[in-house]
This record gives structure tokens, C-alpha cells and sequence, in this order.
């Protein structure tokens, strides 16, 4: 499991400028399985995203076709965890 951390380098008229491309983007990962929940920091200067992936190489796949990426609105900061205690709805996290 990943945690994907966003910050912004770009002020947030051209994030927003983005952001319909980027929600697309989160949209098209949710439906693959790949991303598990994602959302803004707060302040926002930036947003979090959970991840599953067999490998952080296939991570950084999925972040090269994400328009903050592709227009360097965004640095990405990816952290590999391993679960090891859920909610139970979140057991299936376990043993990934």
C-alpha cells in the first residue's frame, strides 16, 4: 500500500486550472483498483492519495499520466506501508 503526497509548485488559480483533468485522472485509477481514497490537504498547498500497487515503480506509471505531474503542477512524495492492524472494513488491506 502507498501513500501518495502532493505538493503544489504552482499557485492554485493554475491548479485549478488542472483540476478537472486531475479529477479525471483520480476518477479513471478509482475504477482500476488502484487508488483507495485521495483527498486535499488542509491548508490546501497540496493533496493525499492511497494506493495500491504491486510496486512503487508502478506508482510512479500511474503519476507520469496525472496532469499535475504532466504540468509540473505538483512534487509527489510516495511512501510504501505495509498494514498490519484495520478497521474491519478495511481487513482486506492485510497480507496484500
Amino acid at each position: 500500500m502507498f501513500i501518495i503526497a502532493l505538493t503544489y509548485q504552482k499557485s492554485l488559480e493554475e491548479v485549478d486550472a488542472h483540476l478537472s483533468a486531475h479529477v479525471a485522472f483520480l476518477k479513471a485509477n478509482y475504477a482500476k483498483g488502484i487508488f483507495l481514497a485521495s483527498g486535499r490537504k488542509n491548508p490546501r498547498n497540496g493533496g493525499i492519495i492511497l494506493a495500491l500497487a504491486a510496486s512503487k515503480a508502478e506508482i510512479e506509471a500511474v503519476i507520469a499520466y496525472d496532469p499535475f505531474y504532466i504540468h509540473s503542477v505538483a512534487t509527489y512524495e510516495i511512501t510504501e506501508f505495509t498494514p498490519t492492524m484495520t478497521s474491519p472494513e478495511l481487513d482486506f488491506l492485510i497480507n496484500r
